[in-house]
């Protein structure tokens, strides 16, 4: 307490300036009109720069919240255009779902070897299954090869076994989308005869001949193509809207019809 006392008395100098000077700045504040509104609007501009402050700060740690927020509005829209609901936000019966969308999240990436995977948060227990589409709200990314009950291995697009389904958006022209494991931002759209009119930057959307992806999900646009040796079909590179080196937040899409459509094409072609 007494060095307390002392500090006071040996710098009583000091606190008397500054208790005189705010007492002349209340006194000059109050008595001129000019100073007042000076005072105030610093104290407003003072004030609104710490309020934004403090909302960039709670802004920024609820971005979690809100991305997950939205991740889950993104999933249920999806259902809907997948299953050609006109009214968004309206209730599904689960008795005209053809296809269910889950949301989940990549943990591990691979773009650079000739068959690459990738590693997502959802497995068995989540409702992944081996052959469910893959894809990111910008286009297609694989087909789920492996799961255990919490995780799947996903075959990338950029994978030298893939094999998907394709075509050119707003036509009947069919082909198969492989990689031939020289860019990862390239992939290959093959078997589309040479009758076709192609345009660079046409879009390439999947088809309606596979039972794991809806038709016209986006995959990318024509970058360059040729005719094969046989002079018969094109050789078309499609450049992917996926940044395949950037990706978090993807979809995967399970076929309620799959196992019927596979089971009716299989007693057909063994009769």
């Amino acid at each position: 307490m007494q060095r307390i006392i002392n500090f006071i008395l040996n710098y009583r100098n000091t606190f008397l300036y500054g208790f005189l000077m705010v007492i002349s700045l209340i006194l000059t504040v109050r008595s001129h009109s000019y100073h007042q509104s000076k005072f105030f609007n610093s104290s407003k501009w003072v004030t609104g720069n710490v309020y934004s402050a403090a909302a960039d700060v709670s802004s920024y740690f609820g971005l979690k919240d809100e991305n997950k927020r939205l991740v889950k509005e993104n999933e249920e829209l999806r259902k809907l255009l997948f299953n050609q609901k006109e009214i968004v936000g309206q209730e599904l019966d689960t008795a005209t779902i053809d296809y269910e969308v889950i949301s989940a999240k990549l943990i591990k990436n691979s773009f650079s070897s000739p068959r690459n995977y990738l590693t997502i948060n959802k497995g068995r227990k989540q409702g992944a299954i081996q052959d469910m589409g893959v894809m990111t709200t910008k286009g297609v990314l694989g087909i789920i090869e492996n799961t255990s009950a919490n995780f799947s291995t996903v075959q990338s697009v950029l994978n030298t076994k893939s094999n998907i389904n394709a075509k050119i958006k707003n036509t009947n022209y069919f082909g198969s989308l492989i990689w031939d494991a020289k860019d990862y931002n390239t992939v290959q759209l093959i078997d589309i005869p040479r009758l076709v009119p192609l345009v660079v930057g046409d879009t390439i959307v999947t088809g309606a001949m596979s039972s794991i992806f809806p038709e016209n999900i986006p995959i990318g646009t024509i970058k360059r193509y040729d005719l094969n040796a046989s002079k018969s079909f094109y050789n078309i590179d499609v450049e992917l809207f996926n940044d395949m080196a950037n990706i978090k937040n993807i979809y995967l899409i399970k076929n309620k019809n799959k196992k019927e459509i596979e089971e009716l094409e299989a007693s057909t072609i063994n009769e």
